[in-house]
């Protein structure tokens, strides 16, 4: 479970930990649950067979079976519903599910990395999101802390993002000004390292 306020970097520890893994050679598959109504969530992690609602024409892998063997990465799973987190615990603990409409139970092996930027823990003591996930995904968690409580990497951000940044771009730019860095490292940067990379870009 990574926590952290978004734009710290969460989908790029995920990467890290799937690449530094022995599932390297497995796929990453990302979701990005909060962008999803509660039906097409479902089918997008589960899959769903054809018929199985309007508009199912054809059968439907979800992501847990494209995950098969890699990693998935659930970003932003206070988002989902009690019914889903129901499903999703329960291919934790004995890796099976059913498509939706389906019967069939298929098995997988995944390792699921969850993300959020809200507090997983109190939404759970107000009912908000199941107590059985909450401490199945709580077994090693990740804190990012906000690109204001990590002062001193600022000017190795900066210098990555500018030298990818001046590159894309065609521009040779090659430094930041000591004045400049001096207002990056006093900014409180609202929203961290994506807010950062943004800056840099538009400077």
């Amino acid at each position: 479970l990574i926590q952290g306020e978004s734009g710290t970097g969460k989908e790029l520890v995920a990467h890290a930990i799937h690449r530094l893994s022995p599932r390297v050679h497995g796929p990453f598959v990302p979701v990005h649950c909060a962008a999803l109504s509660r039906n097409l969530l479902e089918s997008e992690l589960f899959g769903h067979e054809k018929g199985a609602f309007t508009g199912a024409t054809e059968r439907r892998q979800g992501r847990f079976e494209l995950a098969d063997g890699g990693t998935l990465f659930l970003d932003e799973i206070a988002e989902i519903d009690p019914s889903i987190q129901v499903k999703t615990l329960r291919v934790l603990e004995e890796q099976k599910f059913e498509r939706v409409g389906g019967q069939e139970t298929l098995e997988v092996d995944v390792r699921l990395v969850a993300a959020t930027n809200k507090n997983l823990k109190e939404m759970m003591e107000q009912g908000r999101f199941r107590e059985d996930l909450f401490y199945r995904l709580y077994v090693v968690v990740i804190h990012l802390p906000a690109l204001r409580e990590r002062v001193g990497d600022i000017p190795l951000l900066a210098q990555h993002f500018l030298k990818n940044l001046a590159k894309e771009n065609g521009k040779a730019v090659d430094g930041i000004t000591p004045e400049a860095m001096e207002a990056l490292a006093a900014y409180p940067w609202p929203g961290n390292v994506r807010e950062l990379r943004n800056v840099l870009e538009r400077m």
